[in-house]
This record gives structure tokens, sequence and C-alpha cells, in this order.
């Protein structure tokens, strides 16, 4: 036999492995869980956080939009110590960022502070006095069912149980008497609006006078900030802008001061940050203070149609009480009458040619006709009945008009109408559809508005915040 044969191993003469293991899984699932799982409710430790929802206005008629998380720890503080300076705090992107790098959390285990000094820096500021409080708008979030609600309701019940899994989580580490408070809806709890902050002054007991504004503040990622393109000469990286503004205006509406998280923990300089709408261009002024008066508009025809044109919320209705109605002009409504056939149907002049009171039968459309093919229907119809037909063009900036909307829909003394909030397609419908309007398309003239509160100082008020 060949020695190179010889020379092989034998199979019989290779070591015999052991049959492969199954390689054991570990498990995330502590024997801790385990033991709590099996362990009877009655015998559980009490979650030291004790959740509870709010109707806007304590309006029981209204179902909860306000999800508030109280959080007790085992050594009780003394109430009978007003804490007058109040910390407030944004949660996402402020005092917690998720764990797996995603942008919203997967669960709600999916949590860990913004930043290693966060809880300390929160620890620090209640043993200083300061009352600390968190304050979020989560519209993500559904507590109540209506009719109008297309999704599948189990997952919305699985978001609201894993939003409350997370912050107790958070409160637990935290351990500080403090609350949480979530705005689900786009209501007076939302911020810049300042519903949460009304119920953190009543949870405490302290009057919105007595709390020591200049020496309170609050933290959120929303700032307004303007995007960075380019590393500046001290080494700074690009960064997007902010997607909101709203915990800067938030800081503004309350009258204490504001820092983004960056600035706060870490000490970072602020950036430049832009409103897109800017109260400051708005000041409260009177006729007289305002350099010029109010557009003027004169009746020049014994029988007439004015058509409006402008978004929703340019103040057109006000316009209309305003300057139009003393003259006698008739409104004509879609938002009331439902349907524009109906307001085809509804002018007077049609109805009834004889006089009204005021010397002339006269009729206005009032609704946002944006475009040449809307407006036609009204100047075919005014031409079919013989009559002229002149324009005002409201030229309102979309920004002012759903400040104004909100406005409207949030403050009673200022919605004789009871309009409510529109939602933000109404006005980028808007947007897309609107053209100009032209004399060519048979209009005697058209008067433009520029937008002016027109108002009193204590309408001015609730008008002169943020709103959106």
């Amino acid at each position: 036999m060949p020695d190179d044969l010889n020379s092989k191993r034998k199979a019989s003469d290779a070591a015999v492995s052991p049959p492969p293991v199954k390689r054991k899984v570990q498990s995330g699932t502590t024997k801790t869980a385990i033991a709590n799982f099996f362990t009877p409710a009655s015998q559980k430790p009490k979650d030291p956080t004790v959740w509870s929802e709010r109707s806007p206005n304590n309006n029981d008629d209204i179902p909860a939009t306000l999800l508030v998380g109280r959080f007790e720890p085992d050594k009780k503080e003394d109430r009978t110590i007003k804490r007058r300076k109040i910390a407030a705090f944004d949660l996402d992107s402020t005092l917690i960022a998720t764990s797996s790098g995603k942008k919203h959390a997967s669960s709600g285990t999916d949590w860990k502070w913004w930043h290693n000094s966060v809880p300390d820096k929160l620890r620090e500021l209640y043993q200083d006095g300061f009352r600390v409080v968190i304050l979020s708008n989560q519209a993500g979030l559904t507590l109540h069912f209506d009719a109008k609600y297309k999704g599948p309701k189990g997952n919305a019940q699985k978001r609201v149980a894993e939003f409350k899994q997370k912050c107790s989580a958070v409160l637990n580490s935290l351990n500080l008497p403090t609350c949480v408070y979530a705005a689900t809806e786009h209501d007076i709890y939302r911020k810049p609006r300042t519903g949460m902050w009304k119920e953190v002054c009543d949870d405490y007991d302290i009057s919105e006078t007595d709390v020591d504004l200049e020496n309170s503040i609050f933290v959120g990622d929303a700032g307004g900030r303007t995007a960075t393109f380019s590393r500046g000469p001290d080494g700074t990286p690009a960064t997007a802008k902010d997607f909101s503004c709203s915990d800067r205006n938030f800081a503004h509406n309350v009258g204490i001061k504001y820092r983004t998280p960056e600035e706060f923990f870490l000490g970072d300089k602020a950036r430049s940050f832009a409103r897109e709408f800017d109260l400051a261009e708005h000041p409260f002024r009177n006729d007289a203070q305002s350099g010029h008066s109010v557009v003027t508009f004169e009746r020049t025809n014994d029988k007439d149609m004015i058509l409006f044109c402008g978004p929703p919320g340019a103040g057109k209705s006000t316009f209309y009480w305003k300057s139009l109605k003393p003259m006698g002009y008739e409104r004509i409504n879609q938002d009331l009458l439902k349907t524009r056939d109906k307001c085809a149907r509804f002018p007077k002049f049609l109805q009834n040619p004889i006089p009204s009171p005021h010397g002339a039968n006269q009729d206005l459309a009032d609704n946002t006709n944006a475009d040449p093919e809307t407006r036609t229907v009204w100047v075919e119809l005014a031409k079919k009945s013989g009559i002229s037909i002149r324009c005002v063009w409201f030229k309102t900036p979309l920004q002012v008009c759903e400040h104004n909307n909100a406005v409207r829909a949030l403050n009673e003394s200022l919605n004789p109408e009871s309009r409510s909030v529109l939602p933000k397609m109404a006005f980028t419908g808007f947007a897309s559809r609107f053209k100009p309007p032209q004399l060519k398309e048979g209009f005697q003239d058209i008067t433009e508005v520029q937008f002016q509160f027109r108002g009193t100082e204590d309408e001015y008020q609730i008008w002169g915040r943020y709103w959106t």
C-alpha cells in the first residue's frame, strides 16, 4: 500500500465532537418581573403615579382631553410650603430621548434620559424651592373615541398604555413630587395655549398672580430655531430647524423665561430663531395711533352684490358686521347655509325686487371664493339679475388667519357665531386654489383690505397671545 495512503488519517482516528447543543437565548424578562406577574394584584406594590383625565373648562359634557399623572414619593412633601417658582419642562427631546434611536418610542420601555445630567438637575431645582412639572403636547394619543374616529381602537389604547408606562418609569427614576400633563387634542390645553399652566396652578393651590414669574422657567425643544447649514468657526455641526416655536411661545404667553434643552442642561449659546407669526408685528393700535383709518367702503349702487375673497379667518365676518351691515347688506354665508346652491337661491334681489328699508337691494356673498371658477358663479348670477358685482379682497397672511381661527374658536367672548376650530387643511387648501381676483372677471371694482386688528384693548389682551 502506498505510503501516502498510509499517512492519511482514518476517519475513526478523528476526535469525536459532542452533538451540538442548542444555545440558550437570554431572556430580557427578569426573575423579579416573573415573580411580579404571578403576584396577586392585591399584594403588588402600589404604583406611586396616579393617573386622571380632565375636560376643557371642567365641562363634564365634553370628553376628557388632558391626561395627568401625579407622582408621590414615599417621603411626602410639606404641602404647607408654597413653591412660587415653577420649573416646567417639555418631555420628549427635552427630558428624555428614545433608547432605540428612533424618532418615536416603539414601546413603553423605549426611553433614556436626554442627557445624564437631567435627573440631577431636576432634583437640584426641587431642592432650591422650585415646583418641577412636565407639560407635553401628545396629539398622537386618543383618550376617548367619537363617531369621527377611523383608526383601530386597540392600537390607540395601546399607545396610551405605553405612554403611561413610560412616564411612570421616568417619574419613578426621578423620584420627586411632580406631575406630568399631556395635552391630547388641539384645545385650550395644547401649547402654546396656557390651559396646562392653569391646571398646574390649581393642582398646587397657587394663584397665577402669586407665581414668581421672574424666576420661573420653561424648557423645551420647540423654540423656532433656524437651521445652520455649515459648521461655524467654533466647529458647531449643521443642524435642522426646529419643527415648531410652540414652547417659546408658551413661555411668552405665561410670561416666564424660556430655554432650549441645550442651553439649560449643556450651557450652549442661544441659537437664532424666527417665528412664522410674530405678535410684535401686530401691536394694538386704535385708528388714531395707526396713522390711517380702517378701509372705508362706500355704497355706489342702488342694487348690487359684493363678493368677499380671502382665506378663512381673514376678518371677513368682522368687516361685514362693522362696515356693511349698517349699510343694509344681507349676508349670504356658506358656513350658515351649508351649500353653494342654497347661497345662490338666497339673494333677496332674486326673490323680492322691492327696495329694502335702507333704500337699496344689496347682498353680500361671504365665502373664501379662492379661484375664478368659484367667483364666476356669482358674477354670472349678478349679470343675470342685471346688477353690478363688486369684490372685497382680504389680503391677510395665512399665519394670521390660522391665529384668528384659533382665537375665535377658543374664546367664547370673541365667537358670537360659535364657530369651531378649522383644520389646517382649510388654509392649505385655500392657498393651493387661490388666484388673485381681477377686474376682467366682471367686477365693477376690487377693494383690497390689509389686516389690522379691529377691536377693543380688552379684546386685544386675548388676541395678542400665541394660539397656534
